[in-house]
């Protein structure tokens, strides 16, 4: 088997997109799953809506599989899924960051009053 195998193009395929995040563990799931697989990361110009990467269609099982299993977020060009996981995250730290702001905040206020 071969790594990153540009012949795949010329055999019935599927493409799809994996978010950079997650590229490592995607590629060492499909190496261990025996997935011939061909990412053309040289050829895209940005990277927001993920990497893609061409997929035989007789291996669609293993790599959804691989994508259960691991929990990696894919889309198709078509079906443009987002990883919300990413989303919570940024949510949270914004309110830790506007909680403390307003500590922050509260805790001036009580000083200047006191010192008054």
């Amino acid at each position: 088997m071969q790594e990153n195998n540009p012949k795949i193009l010329f055999k019935k395929h599927f493409k799809i997109y994996v978010l950079p995040k997650d590229k490592i563990r995607f590629e060492s799931e499909l190496v261990k799953q025996k997935v011939e697989y061909y990412c053309d990361i040289e050829n895209q110009s940005m990277f927001e809506n993920g990497i893609r990467y061409f997929i035989q269609d007789i291996d669609r099982i293993k790599l959804d599989e691989i994508f259960i299993k691991n929990e990696i977020i894919a889309h198709t060009e078509t079906i443009f899924i987002s990883d919300y996981r990413d989303e919570k995250k940024i949510q949270k730290m914004y309110f830790k960051v506007a909680g403390i702001m307003l500590i922050i905040m509260i805790l001036t206020i009580l000083l200047d009053s006191l010192l008054r």
